[in-house]
């Protein structure tokens, strides 16, 4: 088999590689791609870094590829859904530089408190100003992190170190979890409201897009620091500019932006910003980890057929009757979750029916993988879905019935959180159309497609046309509509299908009106359809 890495691998991994004879490695640095079009018909795997882009065009030409690894955390280079509709595996290393993106978290979080560069800049024009950089002490300042996954686990761990009081913001992990790392969990306001640094650790999701805004800032104190080492887009930079240019707040350390590098961006003019050009993983010993695990994953894969850290879905052959309910237990899982606005306890997957007599376990991972589509962002999998939903203390049921009440085959989906579940319910009908057939012991019949408005309310006259003049006024044009009740003048449900999802502002309307009990956006358009491979 022969393997080709176009970007810088360590030594000790090529060595890795060039050890087993089954494997012929080529190392092609700064190709073209027009180069790289040329000979990739020839490889049956290719290794990158951030250099070389896996185009669409690379992939097609690829005829013998069977697995692109990327050297490092993103794959924002590779074209992930089309090579998995080709059937190519694709492997990252996304824990390799947890560590690395830790420290250079403390080392911003210290160079703020002690003045380090400004010190350092002052000292070196000869000028000795002790007072004028007097700094902060770290011990008994209140560290805010928001997004407690791994690395900000990591730095949970360090700032114990130097007696920082914990608090933090995570949606979607429970108190419990949290508490294990050391973090108090609060809401976000009061945990910016209550902290002198902050942190950022969140992935970068539509829900985390600028989740520290103008509002948000403004609820910092004027001695507060705010350091992003995580994702660009995770702060709004123009706010955050206009917050330390009116000094609204004292510092910010950046490593990572909206736009890299941040050619002519505001922030680097100001004389309280540390920034640094995206050197979160840029340790030794991080790229060292980043070839070492790569080189081994390609190798497993390709000389023993394992599969390791893979960003794309790969399963193997699934039974006739599970696979039409792949893609509907995905949207099962990601309906359910919107459904809930508190931290996930428990999701269950209940498959029914014939269903009951084969191997369902893709079933029950696809729903988990729509779950976490609303958190962990496109590359939640079949790889890591089991993990991820671990890491937030999420629990994860599997059951079987073998007789359903009115269909041959369905799935149920219900997610727990504090005191609360909710449940939708799902089948193929006719052939592999995804139907819904339920919402919280709710009757409603419509297909599981597009973009939703579910309301709760009175069952009584003229709702319907109250909520249908609001939408016409805003111009959302509604698709089709049903409805459910418990009983006449009941409790009553009502799920729209609209061409556009519904802004806040518009389910405000909704809500202020008289007999409802809420009005949520449901949002199934960002499922994007997936090839499954069959290994």
């Amino acid at each position: 088999m022969k393997l080709l890495v176009t970007d810088e691998l360590s030594k000790e991994g090529l060595e890795m590689l060039r050890r087993d004879r089954d494997v012929e490695v080529d190392v092609r640095p700064k190709l073209t791609h027009e180069e790289l079009l040329k000979i990739i018909p020839d490889y049956d795997g290719i290794i990158v870094r951030s250099g070389t882009r896996v185009t669409k065009d690379i992939v097609d030409a690829g005829k013998r590829l069977k697995v692109i690894g990327r050297a490092g955390v993103g794959v924002d280079n590779v074209d992930v859904d089309h090579a998995t509709i080709k059937g190519i595996l694709v492997m990252n290393t996304p824990a390799a530089n947890i560590i690395s993106a830790a420290e250079h978290t403390m080392a911003m979080i210290l160079t703020l408190a002690r003045n380090i560069v400004w010190a350092d800049a002052s000292l070196k024009t000869g000028k000795w100003e002790r007072g004028k950089f007097t700094g902060m002490e770290l011990s008994g300042k209140t560290l805010a992190i928001i997004g407690i996954g791994r690395v900000g686990g990591e730095v949970a761990k360090r700032a114990k170190s130097f007696q920082m009081r914990l608090i933090g913001y995570d949606p979607f992990i429970s108190p419990e979890t949290a508490v294990k790392v050391g973090v108090r969990l609060l809401p976000i306001e009061r945990a910016l409201e209550e902290a002198d640094i902050v942190t950022l650790h969140a992935p970068l999701t539509p829900s985390t897009h600028h989740i520290v805004g103008k509002e948000q800032l403004s609820l910092l104190k004027p001695t507060a620091l705010l350091i992003n080492c995580a994702r660009g887009g995770l702060v709004d930079e123009e706010a955050l500019y206009d917050a330390l240019k009116s000094k609204r707040m004292a510092g910010a350390a950046i490593d990572v932006f909206e736009k890299e590098p941040p050619t002519g961006s505001r922030l680097l003019e100001l004389p309280n910003v540390v920034v640094t050009p995206h050197l979160g993983a840029s340790t030794r010993e991080a790229q060292e980890k980043v070839s070492l695990e790569m080189a081994e994953h390609v190798k497993l894969f390709l000389t023993e057929h394992k599969i390791t850290n893979a960003v794309n879905a790969p399963v193997g052959k699934v039974d006739p009757k599970v696979l039409p309910f792949i893609p509907i237990a995905e949207k099962l899982g990601s309906f359910a979750f919107q459904l809930i606005d508190g931290p996930i306890r428990r999701i269950e997957v209940t498959s029914s029916g014939d269903l009951a007599s084969v191997d369902t376990k893709m079933i029950t991972v696809s729903a988990v993988i729509g779950a976490l589509s609303n958190l962990a962002g496109e590359n939640t999998n079949i790889i890591n879905a089991s993990a991820i939903a671990r890491e937030k203390g999420i629990q994860v049921i599997e059951s079987k019935l073998e007789e359903t009440s009115r269909y041959m085959n369905m799935i149920s989906v219900m997610i727990h959180s504090d005191g609360i579940q909710r449940e939708v319910k799902g089948t193929a009908f006719p052939s592999s159309e995804a139907r819904l057939l339920g919402v919280d012991g709710f009757d409603v019949d419509m297909p599981l497609e597009g973009d939703f408005i579910l309301t709760t309310h009175n069952d009584v006259p003229g709702v319907i046309g109250r909520v249908g003049t609001i939408l016409g006024r805003r111009k959302i044009n509604i698709a089709r509509m049903g409805v459910g009740r418990e009983k006449r003048g009941g409790r009553a449900l009502m799920l729209i299908s609209v061409d556009d999802p519904a802004s806040d502002e518009v389910l405000g309307e909704i809500k202020s009106l008289g007999d409802f009990y809420e009005a949520r956006s449901i949002r199934l358009s960002h499922l994007k359809p997936k090839e499954y491979m069959i290994l």
